[in-house]
């Protein structure tokens, strides 16, 4: 098969390519995953999560290059990148190691042993937007379980999970535990996905693409996990501190130019202080400095391809088209960038709740302003999506925060601005159209655990 090129989306210029290994390699690699699970399986958890531990360390001290690396595959700025797309999974990955020593192996009453076993080996399908995070969330976990791995990163950046591959290397993991493949979705990931030596897919992508892997590993009962898209609201109640939240929710929408599948793309305020939140949102988007990511003053990069820019910037027409009033922003790029894939940082206000920009998520640098008139009113628009992932609740009442966050069909709720990193142990996935499962904490650590029950008399 012919090689698959990856873009510098800041420059538009070809920065390597991978080998789209095609069925055959994916039958090997999940060969040596088969032959390595029966040793690792019955490895001791200590054992296991201290391979986990100098892996932490060893990404830990890749950083700086990872983080570079990373700005050049996804075009996230330097800086970010560094400290979250680099960072952040060393925390994961040693999250990860505690909860496994923590959990224990069989629990027992009377007359019932209940025991928690590697469920096998795992495909783990991982994404563009935050490549290495979404690596050490799903490939961390299925390790410190006992299960054997063959990973598929995303074509688009798959040059970090190249680098995470070394790293495990030297981190002294056996030889077979943990494998790599490369290739597109349609041919290598279907293959990974369908090959019957594959006991779970993990997999973290668009609700098209969990439907397809869904589908297919259906048809061999396959356990799946599916962490999916999301269109996230904001809820800012009547008693918040508005400027605080508004220039959250804005900073927060536009990290990573909006390509994050939790981001509060739907900011929903007291109608009577509309005015107000529009005037803040784009003195806040007007900040935001648009530029390469290897460039120390950009705030915010490209988004990762010609087709996302496309497809972001018709989301945008089209939210014009429909009658929504431009606040910020707007479908032309960038004038001062002739190169890569820029959009401006873009809001909207007056947005029908029906729209497409209301409704659809839209991965990139878009947010919507909404009105409400009430607790009732701001839970019934939250609600009111085919997804279910995140929600973000403002209130000056944490007692408060909480009821409303009690009522949000989603899977994650975070109160004044609490980040998902500040509490790694806490489950991650969603309701509806978002996905099935549960990342992170001891939830993403039995994604990948069997339970076994041996009863006495």
């Amino acid at each position: 098969m012919s090689p698959i090129a990856v873009e510098d989306p800041s420059t538009e210029e070809r920065i390597g390519e991978i080998p789209d290994v095609g069925a055959d390699g994916v039958a090997a690699a999940v060969a040596a995953a088969r032959r390595a699970f029966d040793s690792w399986s019955r490895t001791p958890v200590d054992e296991r999560t201290a391979i986990i531990d100098r892996l932490a360390d060893l990404v830990a001290d890749a950083a700086p290059r990872l983080g570079e690396m990373i700005a050049r595959e996804v075009g996230m700025p330097l800086r970010q990148s560094v400290e979250i797309q680099a960072r952040l999974p060393v925390d994961v990955l040693r999250s990860t190691a505690d909860v496994a020593r923590a959990h224990p192996a069989v629990e027992r009453d009377a007359h019932v042993e209940v025991r928690y076993e590697p469920a096998g080996v795992v495909a783990a399908i991982t994404p563009w937007n935050f490549p290495l995070h979404q690596i050490a969330a799903k490939v961390g976990p299925a390790l410190a379980a006992g299960c054997t791995v063959v990973l598929k990163p995303s074509e688009l950046a798959p040059f970090n999970g190249l680098a995470f591959a070394e790293l495990i290397a030297q981190a002294g993991m056996p030889t077979g535990v943990f494998n790599l493949v490369t290739g597109d979705g349609p041919g290598t990931g279907e293959a990974l996905v369908t090959h019957p030596d594959v006991d779970v897919v993990s997999l973290t992508g668009s609700v098209r693409a969990g439907r397809r892997v869904g589908a297919l590993a259906g048809g061999q009962l396959k356990r799946v996990a599916l962490e999916l898209g999301g269109k996230s609201p904001s809820l800012v109640l009547d008693d918040a501190d508005l400027e605080s939240a508004i220039r959250f929710d804005v900073q927060r929408g536009f990290l990573n130019s909006g390509q994050a599948c939790n981001a509060s793309t739907r900011v929903l305020v007291p109608v009577e202080r509309i005015a107000e939140a529009e005037e803040i949102a784009a003195d806040e988007a007007a900040k935001v400095t648009v530029g390469s990511a290897l460039s120390p003053d950009s705030t915010m990069g490209p988004v990762i391809s010609s087709a996302q820019r496309e497809r972001v910037t018709s989301y945008i027409r089209d939210g014009l088209a429909t009658g929504a009033r431009l606040i910020a922003g707007g479908p032309s790029p960038p004038a001062d960038l002739n190169r890569g894939y820029f959009v401006r940082a873009t809001v909207f206000s007056d947005v029908d709740p029906g729209a497409r920009i209301a409704r659809e998520e839209i991965f990139g640098p878009v947010l919507c302003l909404f009105g409400h008139r009430g607790d009732e009113d701001a839970i019934a628009l939250a609600n009111d999506t085919d997804y279910g992932l995140a929600a973000e609740v403002w209130t000056a009442d944490p007692e408060r925060g909480r009821r409303v966050a009690r009522r949000l069909r989603c899977g994650q709720v975070k109160l004044n601005g609490v980040r998902t990193r500040d509490a790694l142990q806490a489950p991650f996935g969603g309701f509806k159209q978002s996905g099935l499962g549960r990342e992170l904490g001891r939830w993403g650590l039995e994604e990948f655990l069997e339970v076994k029950a041996v009863i006495s008399g």
